[in-house]
């Protein structure tokens, strides 16, 4: 073959082509997510003991059997096609049965709200005890950790001595930090806020691998919540590891973030074009990095016991769960049992439905053929298609 210029040398471009990708793993082509938990449970640490997770899920499975008798309807409270009604109404029952909770957040901040030093620390050693006995029990969610106070509420000590006291003594009497933990850290007004968060956990990091003889692997991540608007203007691709990789994840704050703004109170939610667009900053943002994104909540229980009212709770949480779905939110926050339901069906749903579609569409590709109605897909369409086929196979055949 002729050419122009030789053999050009580009040592010095494959060494820095290299360098960035080990930094940025997740840009790869053909990366897939790992394990992500679809919800996040918030429980105010007060009301938090070790019964709450079988609680949840005893009532929530109570409220399904009641206004769920069969796909019938699951097709008319949630307008799941008929032959997938089956399929979504015997997985939601499983799932509560057997886990109803993936991701458990012991609440120390707005769910719980200013309480005295001494009640506060008793909590913790409360909560950390909870947590002890979920673990002898083998029923500690896969997820777990709290959420503590934001360095903005005006008291970092407060919010220090909690997580330090809670980590000490779930350590102490568990012999080790089990497996799955994470810190929530919430109202991130400015990127200082992180860098000294990401401080103390280095710090507290080293006192529990002394305090457990140095032998555990003890590995502090926190997650931030996106709430106000000026978090925005901060975050970009290489925020986690300026924060030595100890940011697993960003969660939005629809009701903060919405007030904020200006919103009235009617327009505080989740599918809120302004909510959307926050949501989009922080996917382009941390597109391709590993840190996992999160929807928001629903701040509403049902008003009543009746079916009514609980199957109107239903239909509304499950428009919003779908609506993150389709926005590319795999996961969102559940304020009540009720939401287990909703939650579960909408997933269910969402993932069953295009399945077998996408799985056919990937085949076709590695065969060098084109899909069903002549579909010829492009590798930036058959990334995303793997990437959901399992994001579903986590979702259709975890534990639960």
């Amino acid at each position: 073959m002729r050419v122009t210029m030789g053999d050009v040398p580009l040592a010095a471009f494959e060494d820095a082509f290299r360098a960035q990708r080990a930094r940025y793993p997740g840009a790869s082509p053909g990366w897939r997510p790992g394990w992500q938990p679809v919800h996040t449970v918030y429980v105010p640490a007060d009301r938090f003991s070790a019964g709450t997770v079988a609680d949840w899920g005893g009532r929530a499975l109570a409220l399904a059997r009641a206004g769920l008798a069969g796909p019938a309807e699951v097709v008319d409270v949630f307008g799941v096609p008929e032959g997938l009604a089956p399929a979504v109404h015997e997985r939601v029952l499983r799932k509560l049965a057997r886990e109803p909770v993936e991701d458990l957040r012991i609440d120390f901040e707005d769910g719980y709200g200013v309480r005295p030093g001494e009640e506060e620390d008793a909590h913790a050693v409360r909560a950390a005890e909870a947590v002890a006995e979920l673990r002898a029990a083998g029923t500690l969610p896969r997820r777990w950790g709290l959420r503590v106070k934001s360095f903005a509420d005006g008291d970092p000590a407060r919010s220090a001595r909690t997580l330090d006291g809670f980590l000490t003594e779930v350590a102490a009497r568990c012999g080790e930090l089990p497996p799955g933990f994470v810190v929530t850290f919430p109202k991130v007004l400015m990127e200082e806020y992180l860098v000294e968060f990401a401080d103390l956990l280095g710090r507290l990091e080293r006192g529990l691998e002394r305090g457990l003889g140095g032998g555990a692997e003890v590995r502090l991540r926190f997650e931030i919540q996106v709430e106000a608007p000026q978090t925005l203007a901060f975050l970009r691709g290489d925020l986690a590891e300026t924060l030595g990789g100890r940011l697993a994840a960003a969660h939005f704050g629809v009701f903060d973030h919405t007030a904020a703004i200006g919103l009235p109170p009617q327009e505080q939610r989740l599918d809120h074009p302004a909510c959307d667009h926050a949501r989009h900053v922080m996917q382009t943002a941390f597109a391709g990095t590993g840190v996992e994104l999160s929807d928001g909540s629903l701040a509403a229980a049902p008003a009543s016991e009746s079916a009514a009212d609980v199957r109107g709770l239903w239909r509304r949480h499950a428009e919003l769960v779908r609506h993150s779905l389709r926005h590319g939110y795999h996961q969102g926050w559940d304020m009540h049992p009720s939401h287990l339901v909703s939650r579960f069906a909408a997933v269910y749903a969402f993932h069953l439905a295009t399945y077998d579609a996408y799985r056919e569409r990937v085949r076709a590709w590695e065969e060098g053929r084109a899909g069903d109605g002549g579909v010829m897909d492009e590798p930036a369409t058959i990334r995303p298609l793997v990437a959901a086929l399992s994001r579903a196979d986590a979702a259709l055949s975890g534990p639960g």
